[in-house]
Formats: structure tokens, C-alpha cells, sequence
């Protein structure tokens, strides 16, 4: 499995960012875990129904698992991709419905909007992974085995001692006994 470096590179800055994120929640006292918590709930507002300390708890795992993700490159790209689009996802449906952090046009931040709002960039990144293209070893395997599979074709036999050339089949084209003749 190879990834490439720019996909590296935007895993490794997000899942670094997002993996730091979470230990940091692991120390999250009540109140600040409510705090998150009501702000969280007014993009997901199913978030509201959870008790504080579980609700901190379970932001924190899902950052750590999140950021691990990302970080390890036996997750393929596409998958640690479609995770953190839905995380970013959760991001920015909380700063477009908290009131107060954007501007009267519903998109540009306050200043006190301007901490979620930088978090469009994992959106981005998010993009990149799940829509990116394969890295060139990949493509050189697909081609190689796209290659294997022609020749396999060309060569396979419908019928006992008969071999069936490319582009014809039964009733199409020629095809030759085994030995010789037609």
C-alpha cells in the first residue's frame, strides 16, 4: 500500500492537530465539557441530550481516534478521509448555527468566531484525501495488473482444444482447433 507524500503531508498535519486536540480533552473538567457541550449542540443538537462528562469523554476518544487514523498509514486515504470529513462536518454545521460567531451574511467570522472558522482547512483536506488521485506506484500496479488480465484473455479457451483470439468469440470470427486447421 504506498500513499504519497502530499497525502502525508495533509494527514500528518491534520491528524497531529486533531490527535493533540483530544489528549488535551482527556483533562476536561465538568464545566468545560458543558460549555463544549452547548456549543456542540447547536450543530448537532442530538448532542444535547448526553450527560457533560460522557459527552467530554466521548469528543476526546473520538479526536484520539480520529487523529491515530490519520496518522497511520495502513488506514487507506480515502477512509481516514470520509472520517474527518464528517468530524469537519460537525465543525462547521457548530459555527454556522452558533449565533454570534458570524457576520450578518451567515459565512464571514466574528472575532469570536474566528476559532471554528479556521476549520474549514480540515474540510479542504478532507476533499483532498477522500478525492485525490492514487499515488503513481498505485497506478503502476493497476496498470500491470490491467496488462495480466488482457494477456489472460487473450489466451483463454472457450471450448476443449479451442482457443478463442481476442475481439472474436463463438460464431464471431475465427478461432483455431488445437494442432492446426481451422
Amino acid at each position: 500500500m504506498g500513499i504519497s507524500i502530499a497525502n502525508a503531508a495533509l494527514r500528518l498535519v491534520s491528524g497531529a492537530y486533531i490527535l493533540n486536540s483530544g489528549i488535551n480533552k482527556l483533562r476536561l473538567d465538568e464545566e468545560s465539557a458543558a460549555g463544549l457541550q452547548q456549543m456542540a449542540s447547536n450543530g448537532v443538537p442530538q448532542l444535547g441530550n448526553m450527560e457533560p462528562a460522557a459527552f467530554g469523554k466521548a469528543v476526546s476518544a473520538t479526536e484520539i481516534s480520529l487523529g491515530s487514523a490519520l496518522l497511520l498509514p495502513l488506514v487507506p486515504s480515502r477512509l481516514a478521509g470520509l472520517g474527518l470529513a464528517g468530524f469537519s462536518g460537525v465543525m462547521l454545521s457548530m459555527y454556522l448555527r452558533t449565533p454570534g460567531l458570524t457576520e450578518s451574511d451567515g459565512i464571514r467570522p466574528t472575532a469570536e468566531g474566528g476559532t471554528l472558522a479556521k476549520d474549514v482547512w480540515l474540510a479542504g483536506i478532507a476533499v483532498a484525501l477522500i478525492f485525490g488521485r492514487r499515488s503513481p506506484h498505485l497506478r503502476r500496479d493497476a496498470r500491470l495488473h490491467h496488462h495480466r488480465d488482457q494477456r489472460r484473455a487473450e489466451h483463454r479457451t472457450d471450448l476443449p482444444g479451442r482457443v478463442v483470439h481476442p475481439g472474436t468469440g463463438p460464431g464471431v470470427g475465427r478461432a483455431q482447433v488445437a494442432g492446426g486447421g481451422q
